[in-house]
């Protein structure tokens, strides 16, 4: 501080007012240059939004360029004032290089983000499984994914998760194949029952007609035949049209005279009486 305040004192006026307005140009240099920093970056997300890019690739574009610009700015106030940036540079890779060998698995998922970005296994919007979380994908950042699962939970899951397991894209594509399994009775007779489940979900409205349904015999169980049901519907009315078939299934078949049977265990007691049993 001594030495400070003494290379102070020697400083004549002009020089100290030399010194005030180039830090003054600095701080200017960069509020001004974070402000176009952001312009730049906002008008590259709205263009590549009226080029109907996808929601999460502008997000992730717009990001990288704004976090570019800003560093660029920092140098430019730095160098105003007189400082050799070639040397920070050069600080600033070695660092860099620390870092990163500090924070593998930071890096690991900012690679994960960019691979998520580019390759595009599923974007804003799509019910997915992945990472070992099932829900609706919100947003895709620099190091992790959010996603909201159907009772409504945030869960941030850390992009190299996500790359490193097998992804499931429910929303993929607009139709999805519903699967059911309905058993019933082996003393039902099979036509009829075959009949009233056809009669179900060729009868429901969100059941789609191309490609057709399918029902096959798929299983003699230990307790009941089992049918494999396999209506196709749009992706979006996938649960609600799986619900109320179940439901429409088991009360057709019910007043059909079948019945759905379910697992039942015969146990035959011995009762020992003097040297016999019966």
């Amino acid at each position: 501080m001594e030495s400070l305040q003494q290379w102070y004192a020697s400083l004549e006026t002009a020089q100290i007012l030399a010194i005030a307005w180039k830090v003054i140009g600095a701080l200017l240099i960069f509020i001004i240059g974070r402000w176009i920093a952001k312009a730049v970056a906002s008008l590259a997300r709205r263009t590549l939004t009226k080029r109907q890019m996808d929601a999460m690739l502008v997000a992730f574009l717009g990001t990288i360029l704004y976090a570019i610009l800003l560093l660029c700015v920092i140098l430019a106030s730095i160098s105003y004032i007189g400082v050799s940036v070639t040397p920070l540079i050069a600080v600033l890779g070695g660092a860099a290089l620390a870092i990163g060998l500090a924070l593998q698995s930071s890096l690991s998922n900012f690679a994960s983000g960019v691979m998520l970005v580019g390759y595009r296994p599923f974007t804003k919007g799509h019910f997915v499984e992945a990472g070992g979380v099932s829900g609706t994908v919100e947003r895709v950042g620099l190091f992790n994914t959010q996603l909201i699962t159907p009772d409504n939970r945030s869960v941030i899951v850390p992009n190299g998760q996500i790359t490193s397991s097998p992804i499931t894209n429910y929303s993929a594509f607009d139709t999805r194949r519903c699967d059911l399994l309905i058993g019933v009775d082996y003393g039902d007779d099979l036509k009829v029952a075959r009949d009233t489940i056809w009669k179900v979900i060729t009868g429901h409205e969100k059941v789609l007609k191309e490609p057709e349904p399918a029902i096959l015999v798929m299983d003699l169980a230990d307790s009941s035949v089992n049918f494999a049901v396999r209506p196709w519907v749009n992706a979006a009315d996938y649960w609600v049209v799986r619900s109320e078939l179940l439901e429409q299934i088991k009360t057709e078949l019910e007043a059909a005279g079948c019945s759905i049977p379910f697992p039942q265990r015969t146990v035959h007691h011995i009762k020992e009486s003097g040297g016999g049993s019966e």
